[in-house]
């Protein structure tokens, strides 16, 4: 083997190994990053969905709300009592407390819009998530529909911290204990 010949294999060899390390280090590849989330509060990051933002205009109940251009957003993973039914004021309510002309972010799980055409998104006001703080005080319970299961395991983990504590829905409905 020539010089000129080991000179050019080094080259190659070398080039190799670069290529390879870029492969490993995922520095051409986002999806290779690792998001860590050391205090263990879902955050927006792990999403399928893209972040929207929308200016919240109407409460309709406990866990549906209006926001600009009259499109309405069912929170995703969440149930809250229905207008004749124990504790829908006071889920409404509190609701309205959390979101009510307020800039909220959206955020998609797998699908877009249930039966009813309504978007369906985990929503958060600055960094509340509005979704899990209503299951977590008993001002909602757990619904989970496949594929939008993100949350489920949180959320019931939040019902059952709620029921425990004896919160909302929990202490003043005694048929739903």
């Amino acid at each position: 083997m020539t010089r000129a010949d080991r000179k050019k294999l080094i080259i190659y060899l070398l080039i190799i190994i670069y290529a390879i390390f870029q492969l490993i280090s995922g520095k051409n590849n986002p999806q290779l990053k690792v998001f860590i989330n050391p205090t263990n509060v879902p955050t927006p990051t792990f999403f399928i969905g893209k972040k929207q933002a929308a200016l919240v205009t109407r409460v309709i109940d406990g866990d549906t709300i209006e926001i600009e251009g009259e499109i309405k957003v069912r929170y995703i993973g969440i149930n809250s009592p229905e207008i004749e039914q124990c504790f829908a004021n006071e889920s409404y309510l509190e609701n309205k407390k959390l979101v009510e002309g307020k800039k909220i972010t959206m955020i998609k799980d797998v699908s877009d819009k249930d039966k009813y055409g309504r978007l369906l998104r985990y929503v958060y006001v600055d960094d509340q998530f509005v979704n899990e703080y209503l299951i977590k005080n008993g001002f909602a319970k757990l619904m989970t529909i496949k594929p939008d299961i993100k949350y489920g395991l949180q959320f019931k983990a939040d019902q059952a911290e709620a029921k425990v504590n004896n919160l909302g829905i929990w202490k003043a409905c005694p048929s739903t204990k």
